[in-house]
């Protein structure tokens, strides 16, 4: 299944071939970049690309393909199996998710999302990283899940399902009344944190974080709001 991620982008950097949006005009670059996303629609992880380059509006054709079916191909770009994979047009492929949105953010000028200052870069990565983490531990209750019922580790699951608890409240805790994760600026931070908590509502309706965290579930309705995230929501 292949589609196109929003809108070319125009870029000075000649030298990388892209292109970056001008409000009244384009300016054409000899060289141009035909990025490549590899996905799937409920990986959080790949939902999290996906935002970014809504948000950076960023040209690139997407590909649909499931890490688990039994002919898959994603190994052919991944040597872990894993998704999302960005691959350039020399067939470099870029992964995992956290490669994938820095080099995004770096070749495009347009909405800044990991800031430059170092102390503001490592508390959005930060937040990243518990997102990503989170996301960690909600997939593993899924695949453990699935396992046959004998062969399941009650043990496995109940650490798991701590560290969502965990990371919510320390979400919250660190959210509290800012507009936005990192403070007055929308920026990877908030995409992450909203990843996660979409894969919670797809896998783990059963977690009541709306309920007991209402700053979370303010935060996750403003960005419901954005069209990046609405044109991604994974169907159940």
């Amino acid at each position: 299944m292949q589609g196109q991620c929003s809108t070319r982008i125009t870029s000075t950097r000649a030298r990388a071939g892209l292109y970056f949006a001008v409000p009244s005009r384009r300016i054409p670059i000899p060289f141009r970049i035909v990025l490549k996303l590899i996905y799937s629609p409920t990986s959080p992880y790949a939902r999290k690309v996906r935002v970014v380059l809504a948000e950076k509006r960023i040209e690139c054709q997407s590909v649909e393909m499931s890490p688990w079916a039994p002919d898959t191909r994603v190994p052919q770009f991944n040597p872990l199996g894993k998704i999302p994979v960005l691959m350039l047009d020399d067939d470099t492929a870029l992964y995992d998710s956290r490669v994938i949105v820095e080099y995004l953010d770096d070749v495009s000028p347009v909405s800044r999302l990991i800031p430059d200052p170092a102390r503001q870069r490592i508390v959005v990565r930060r937040w990243e990283a518990l997102a990503d983490g989170m996301c960690d531990a909600a997939i593993g209750i899924v695949l453990e899940r699935r396992r046959a019922p004998a062969q399941q580790s009650p043990d496995y699951i109940d650490r798991q399902q701590r560290k969502l608890a965990a990371g919510l409240a320390e979400m919250s805790r660190e959210l509290g009344e800012r507009t936005w994760c990192n403070g007055e600026a929308f920026t990877l931070a908030d995409i992450a944190a909203g990843c996660m908590l979409g894969y919670l509502d797809l896998r783990h309706a059963d977690i009541d974080w709306r309920g007991h965290y209402p700053s979370l579930a303010r935060h996750a309705e403003k960005l419901a709001r954005r069209a990046s995230f609405a044109d991604t929501i994974p169907a159940p």
